[in-house]
């Protein structure tokens, strides 16, 4: 595969090379992984295909397949947020009068959210039902390679459109590793495939009507609607309460006994409308302490 140059993108905020590494494969994202030959860290999204490194704290380098669309550099930007300041962000955070959140700020400075497509993103957290983020990786390639499109010739393959998976079988999503997921891709595939838009509706509803929305899809619950509004539809007021954050508020914020709702509902009103962004602080530093 022939690479054009290397770019350098400036950050208005800078990483660091713990909260670079996260940001990739933290559990927002599955399909980026470290090129071992080329040492860069290589991912796909939607029909782009590109190739990242960490160059100082201020900027990161980029490249992509030269077959690759013109406008593949203004998506990459998006997709990062290059331009958000994120550190305005975290100041906002409540972590001067939580230590707990204070400390997950510390050690992963430089921390930011995805802005990933909606679509793809409801389908790989349809997938992360009882799962691992190694097991959710493998789901979404074996589905990107069997089903979906090549983004170039000889490359990597998007993952399905629903369309797609709606032209699929759940016997075929099955042999593909997904379980009892796959009836519930399956189903969702076919309401959203019979429906026009329906998907770009939902992402443009305020946030307790777009979670009520996609909590109609099969398998979708309140995690899997959290994180795909959080990840997918920049809504930082969700607030996904999976098994670390549950550990995270049980142990360090002494709530046993609160049902998962009440959990939700506290998240949201101690670290308010970026409860999310905060959310992804807590689940990364718990997930270190492994």
């Amino acid at each position: 595969m022939r690479w054009t140059h290397w770019q350098t993108l400036i950050l208005k905020t800078p990483f660091s090379d713990l909260s670079f590494k996260e940001t990739l494969i933290g559990g927002q994202a599955f399909r980026w992984s470290f090129n071992e030959i080329d040492q860069c860290w290589q991912g796909t999204w939607s029909k782009s295909f590109t190739q990242l490194r960490l160059n100082t704290e201020e900027s990161i380098e980029c490249r992509f397949p030269e077959e690759s669309e013109a406008n593949v550099t203004e998506s990459l930007r998006q997709y990062l947020l290059v331009d958000t300041d994120w550190s305005y962000l975290t100041e906002q955070l409540p972590w001067r009068s939580d230590p707990v959140l204070a400390d997950a700020i510390y050690a992963f400075r430089g921390l930011r959210l995805l802005n990933q497509p909606f679509a793809e993103t409801l389908l790989c957290f349809l997938c992360s039902a009882t799962k691992q983020i190694p097991q959710i990786k493998i789901m979404c390639e074996n589905m990107a390679r069997e089903i979906g499109s090549e983004i170039i010739p000889g490359g990597p393959h998007a993952l399905p459109t629903w369309k797609q998976l709606s032209n699929t079988s759940e016997s075929v999503l099955r042999s593909l590793g997904l379980g009892f997921r796959a009836k519930n891709i399956k189903q969702t595939a076919d309401l959203i495939a019979g429906s026009n838009k329906i998907l770009e509706e939902i992402e443009g509803l305020p946030y307790e009507e777009a979670k009520d929305e996609l909590t109609k899809f099969p398998g979708v619950g309140s995690k899997i609607a959290d994180c795909t509004l959080l990840f997918g539809a920049q809504k930082y007021q969700a607030f996904p309460v999976d098994t670390w954050i549950l550990k995270v508020l049980k142990n360090r914020y002494r709530l046993k006994g609160w049902n998962k709702d009440q959990l939700e509902h506290f998240g949201r009103v101690h670290l308010g409308p970026l409860a999310g962004y905060a959310q992804q602080f807590l689940f990364a530093y718990e997930r270190a302490q492994r």
